[in-house]
């Protein structure tokens, strides 16, 4: 039996606004918390506006943390806050920890490790997002969400690792993972690239919100090595940004969203974590809504 710990996180009375509606504002001010553990040491802390357990069912969105694969976490200022602000509008969101494989090693995750590992590494954590998705999913019922509407969201390391699980099930490095069963209604990437080699096709396009500043120096936003790394430098590994990935899903005919910074760099990793808004605008058209098409949106990157 896996050990659950229960925290209660209360912001007041639950409200409704004229004009606001779940999905879309934030509407509810009391919002729970429960940790779970989802396999060996790994956590999941899910967040749930307990009004909504009895009505509606939820979409699910699916949090990963960044820190180059070896540092962060699930609970962190920034995907605390993302996680209560997508509650309060209603939705089920479950932060999880996964294996930080590049924890303690020399090398890094930079252009000393070499691109068999850094492949090797967004293999294995994708396999921690599938474990994450078969546990949740046991538990639809009991947190009232659809499993049918589940969105994976990420941001630096995480956001290529939630792009490779969505995307990459058909690269063969990928498909020892098995998972072509499981079905996501969109995935979310701040600041996150997919390797080269990855075809996204009409068959596996996903809907696709992309946050992305235009001069990031470690995650292209483009068609560039992964941290610029010279070539033949053990490092050097060629990676799709959003720009590329937002492209091919409008060839294809795969609804997406593409965020530019424009002149921004890597901190929009952290930063696209304030558009709330944005996240739920896109969500609420591409779950609800059932809109189609492309959507470019430029921002101050110095707002």
């Amino acid at each position: 039996m896996r050990a659950i710990v229960v925290s209660l996180l209360f912001f007041g009375c639950v409200f409704g606004a004229l004009g606001q509606q779940p999905f879309k504002d934030p509407v509810f001010t009391s919002v729970n918390r429960m940790t779970m553990t989802y396999a060996d040491t790994l956590k999941a802390d899910i967040y749930f506006a307990p009004q909504m357990r009895g009505g509606q069912k939820s979409p699910l969105l699916l949090l990963v943390h960044g820190g180059g694969f070896s540092s962060g976490k699930r609970d962190g200022d920034l995907e605390s806050g993302f996680a209560l602000a997508m509650a309060q509008r209603g939705y089920v969101v479950a932060s999880i920890s996964y294996d930080l494989v590049r924890k303690g090693q020399p090398e890094g995750f930079s252009c000393d490790c070499p691109a068999t590992t850094k492949v090797e590494t967004f293999k294995h954590v994708a396999g921690n997002i599938y474990q994450a998705f078969d546990f949740l999913v046991n538990f639809s019922s009991e947190f009232n969400f659809d499993p049918e509407k589940i969105v994976l969201v990420g941001s630096s390391a995480g956001a290529e690792a939630v792009l490779h699980a969505a995307y990459a099930r058909d690269h063969e490095a990928f498909s020892a993972l098995e998972g072509q069963g499981r079905k996501f209604a969109a995935v979310i990437s701040f600041a996150g690239a997919l390797i080269e080699g990855v075809e996204i096709k009409r068959a596996n396009g996903v809907p696709a919100l992309l946050v992305h500043g235009t001069d990031d120096k470690l995650v292209p936003y483009a068609t560039a090595p992964h941290h610029y790394c010279e070539q033949g430098t053990p490092g050097y590994i060629v990676l799709q940004g959003s720009g590329t990935i937002a492209e091919a899903l409008q060839e294809h005919g795969v609804p997406s969203t593409l965020i530019t910074a424009e002149g921004g760099g890597h901190e929009w990793a952290n930063k696209a974590y304030e558009l709330t808004d944005d996240v739920s605008t896109f969500l609420y058209e591409r779950l609800y809504e059932k809109k189609s098409g492309t959507q470019h949106k430029t921002i101050d990157p110095q707002p």
